[in-house]
């Protein structure tokens, strides 16, 4: 496997800072290789993921393949897994494709960063019959749908998880070129969500008092260009606190260090690294001395809200300085410049029909 220098952001944080954070989040895992929100809390698939990518990027490899271990030793034969466990019992058993998704980026990123082809065929089974499961949940006009039950699935799709859903099965694609497997369904399937992520937001049960809503299309490249810069521009005011990092819920006074983090890599994503740092330097004051970060802060009285430090937003903040500091060979996953985009152009949404 490669070796490769840590991340770090000159002024801001050092290399040795961004491992001290990393091992913050390693210090949380589970013997079975889980990595919940925080000691003794709970373990969603997609928050374990995004710990694996920073843990990767940090240099932590093996309790970020300790972590890859469980996603394969708990997926179920569907290719899913439950939304919720807790030290290993099962809390929520239903299915977010989102969170099923996105085992493709975290394979695809820990690919790039160590060149191991036997990690990336060992795993792949896994990322495929998750993007399988995924497309399985696609809706008519290429929206997915967001979570399915014993009851069925659910007709509502989510903007910010098709986002990642769509990024997702782009490092899924990319991973299929890696190991010479193509998979044309897949390119069809993406293409299609892209093109109703980019062109019909009606199709999506809106949420846009989240500041995801607002940059997720941006981050994950559905929406690029002038597009991507205007989105940005039109709720700029909206969500962002000078000096403290941006809002999670635009009506409440509460900035978030991993959405800060992850409209920093949606900034740096566009070209726009100047906005980025501040952003990433704002989100600072949320580090805690043993490098562990608190969720957020409510600014109108200076309190930590919630009361807790979360593996995601120490992890949001590793891949962010990655993203800035061009470090890693995966720095750059959510430009999307060496992803395949699918089959691109006009779909027949039925809602054009009307």
């Amino acid at each position: 496997m490669r070796r490769h220098e840590i991340p770090g952001v000159p002024g801001v944080l050092t290399p040795q800072q961004c491992v001290q954070t990393a091992q913050s989040i390693a210090d949380t895992q589970e013997s079975d290789g889980a990595i919940p929100w925080s000691v003794g809390g709970h373990t969603d698939p997609w928050d374990h993921v995004e710990n694996l990518m920073a843990l990767t990027a940090a240099g932590l490899l093996e309790p970020a393949r300790a972590g890859f271990d469980w996603c394969r030793n708990t997926q179920r034969a569907d290719g899913s897994w439950p939304i919720q466990t807790r030290n290993g019992v099962i809390e929520d058993a239903n299915t977010d494709s989102n969170f099923c998704a996105y085992i493709a980026t975290g394979v695809w990123h820990h690919v790039l960063i160590t060149g191991d082809r036997r990690f990336a065929a060992q795993m792949w089974p896994t990322v495929s019959r998750a993007i399988e499961l995924v497309l399985s949940m696609q809706l008519a006009d290429g929206q997915i749908s967001w979570a399915r039950s014993d009851a069925g699935m659910m007709d509502d799709a989510l903007l910010t998880g098709c986002a990642s859903i769509y990024h997702s099965i782009r490092c899924g694609l990319a991973l299929a070129n890696y190991l010479d497997d193509p998979q044309p369904e897949w390119e069809v399937a993406v293409g299609q969500l892209g093109h109703a992520i980019a062109e019909h937001p009606e199709l999506f049960n809106a949420k846009d008092t989240h500041a995801m809503e607002w940059y997720y299309p941006v981050l994950t490249g559905a929406v690029q260009g002038a597009a991507a810069h205007a989105r940005i521009a039109s709720r700029w005011d909206e969500f962002v606190v000078p000096g403290l990092g941006i809002r999670c819920v635009d009506h409440r006074p509460w900035v978030t260090g991993a959405e800060t983090c992850e409209l920093v890599m949606a900034l740096d994503a566009v070209g726009d690294r100047t906005r980025a740092l501040e952003q990433f330097t704002a989100m600072q004051h949320l580090r805690e001395s043993d490098g562990s970060y608190w969720t957020g802060l409510v600014f109108t009285d200076g309190k930590r809200w919630p009361v807790e430090r979360t593996t995601w937003t120490g992890a949001a903040m590793i891949l962010a300085a990655d993203a800035l500091s061009r470090t890693t060979p995966a720095g750059s996953i959510f430009h999307g410049v060496d992803l395949p985009r699918g089959l691109e152009g006009e779909f027949d949404c039925a809602c054009d029909r009307v």
